[in-house]
């Protein structure tokens, strides 16, 4: 009888270097590039005016932001360099270490939130969706035998489903 797993397919591996990454990439990088304008554009003017409780978040939101975007375009480019010949992968393992994938949610229910441009809150919830599709896409890749911790709200049918939608462009 043969072990379970050893004919396995890792759907993962081939969303990381087919056009559906390259997608992806097009979509973090245009993501960076949408959210630069907004920031030095638009965005200073509107957070000129927002009242002081708003302007503050303003202020906190848009650096995590930034980070949150500066963090997946650098996991992006390490895969592209992968898969491109240009590292390998254990020196894209060693790189992929100062990268973080987590720990920038928001707080929606935060005073002020409301009152934040809705052209701002539509660029967090839609950094906020590319850092999970990455984040989920980076452990099935590089972690796929550990034990995933789920967000409360996620259950693991979700997470698969999320990942066969990332990784066929679905998303």
């Amino acid at each position: 009888m043969s072990e379970l797993g050893l004919n396995t397919i890792s759907f993962a591996g081939r969303a990381a270097s087919s056009s559906q990454f390259k997608a992806l990439y097009s979509e973090g990088m245009a993501l960076v590039e949408e959210t630069a304008g907004y920031l030095d554009g638009n965005g200073r003017a509107a957070s000129k005016v927002l009242p002081r409780m708003a302007s503050v978040l303003y202020a906190a939101e848009s650096m995590r932001l930034t980070t949150r975007l500066m963090q997946m375009a650098s996991w992006l480019l390490l895969q592209r360099a992968v898969n491109n010949g240009e590292m390998s992968r254990d020196q894209v393992l060693s790189e992929k270490n100062k990268v973080r994938l987590d720990g920038f949610n928001v707080d929606r229910a935060a005073p002020g939130w409301n009152d934040l441009p809705e052209s701002f809150r539509d660029l967090v919830e839609r950094s906020l969706r590319l850092q999970n599709r990455i984040a989920l896409l980076d452990r099935e890749i590089y972690r796929p035998n550990e034990v995933q911790k789920l967000p409360d709200n996620q259950n693991s049918v979700k997470a698969q489903l999320n990942l066969l939608q990332t990784a066929f462009g679905l998303n």
